[in-house]
């Protein structure tokens, strides 16, 4: 059967799935797995869906070696082993900033390549990463169809006001503006949602996909009305090492007071704020809620703090709430994390019932709760996999 991949390589991290695709309908999922640690000791493993191990490697010595190199062991193994005698016929990528050319997926050629170039400063931690991978692969394999699959494309269609800065117009129609990330994301969780319980998904829900990036979308029928993110993935929420919204006054006297330069603002502002800046710990939250230091918990408590502050924000977008979504490592699995941002967010009628957040339910608010909260584990790659399928077929009508 044939298959295609989905491919989302991060800055320290490739996340890949196989998904089989049957003649009509969605792709099925045969297998994934992860290579991390990147930059550091890098660690590969493969399981199939039935959760057996395919592959298990760790390089200990391997702090030198590129997504490259890891993506090109990752497909050498992939050709000599065939997964369950599946035929490769296309890999579909996530990639970050689609600015404002780029509103659907695309087959990547050299043209393509050239402009998604020109986007990396606005997403430095991920743009580079995600078209490495692709370059990286043209050379394994150059007649390999390759698939964009851009994360502002959700946010691509909101309402013009919230994709405007206070800013000159013609600054606006040089493309500074609000775009928007982690879309495929969201996109996943309007579909699940509305499979789930549509009378939810066709009213007014804010989801908060929390990780080491974070960020919230305001979703009315299942479209985004309006989200944290920027201009970059650098604004909005609190995150593991990045600050999220700041003053840009702060950058001024970055430059002119303490007379830092852009390199060095840069590698602040995006790899050592955040949840790591502020605890001087870790930029984990499982590693700081494990923690009982003043500084742990401050860092704990800013992040929930700006969660519901921005929550709050969204909610006047939306003229009011009927859901919330938790999704993303964080979101799905810190229950401490969700109790806190409830509370916090009780003034609009939010009402976490405590054993449901604890056992992870699917829906944790109680029975009187005027606004239904979930958690709804996202799933990017299998957008990437529905995405690519589905450039393939009209293609090839």
């Amino acid at each position: 059967m044939k298959a295609i991949v989905s491919l989302n390589s991060g800055s320290s991290s490739i996340k890949f799935s196989l998904f089989a695709i049957p003649t009509s309908g969605e792709p099925k999922l045969s297998a994934g797995g992860k290579i991390e640690k990147i930059g550091i000791a890098p660690q590969l493993r493969a399981i199939d869906i039935d959760g057996t191990v395919l592959i298990e490697k760790e390089w200990r010595d391997g702090a030198t070696l590129t997504h490259a190199d890891l993506l090109q062991y990752l497909f050498t193994w992939a050709r000599d082993h065939p997964l369950q005698d599946r035929e490769i016929i296309a890999i579909g990528h996530r990639v970050v900033h689609g600015g404002t050319q780029f509103a659907r997926p695309r087959i990547v050629n050299e043209a393509l390549l050239k402009e998604l170039e020109k986007l990396c400063p606005l997403a430095p931690l991920h743009q580079p990463h995600n078209l490495a991978a692709i370059k990286a692969i043209a050379k394994l394999a150059p007649n390999l169809p390759q698939i964009a699959c851009f994360d502002t494309e959700f946010h691509h269609d909101k309402p013009e006001i919230a994709s405007r800065l206070a800013l000159p117009r013609a600054m606006h129609d040089q493309g500074i503006r609000r775009y928007g990330f982690h879309g495929l994301s969201y996109e996943y969780i309007a579909r699940r949602l509305q499979q789930i319980d549509p009378d939810v998904a066709s009213g007014k829900v804010i989801a908060a996909h929390l990780g080491n990036g974070a960020s919230l979308c305001a979703m009315q029928d299942g479209k985004s009305i309006d989200t944290t993110m920027g201009f970059t993935a650098l604004d909005g929420l609190m995150m593991g090492t990045r600050c999220g919204s700041l003053d840009p006054g702060v950058v001024i006297h970055f430059i002119k007071e303490m007379g830092m330069d852009i390199a060095s603002i840069e590698d602040l502002l995006y790899r050592q704020s955040g949840l790591l800046g502020v605890s001087g710990i870790s930029s984990d939250m499982r590693v700081l809620s494990d923690k009982s230091s003043q500084e742990a918990c401050e860092a704990i408590d800013l992040f929930c703090w700006r969660a519901a502050r921005e929550a709050g924000a969204l909610i006047s977008s939306l003229g009011g709430i009927d859901g919330f979504v938790f999704t993303a490592g964080i979101g799905e699995n810190a229950s401490n994390i969700r109790a806190m941002i409830g509370e916090r967010l009780r003034w609009v009628g939010i009402e976490i019932d405590a054993q449901a957040n604890a056992a992870n339910q699917t829906i944790i608010s109680t029975t009187s709760s005027p606004v239904t909260v979930m958690i709804i584990p996202t799933d990017e790659e299998h957008m990437i996999a529905l995405h690519t399928v589905n450039l393939l077929r009209e293609t090839r009508q």
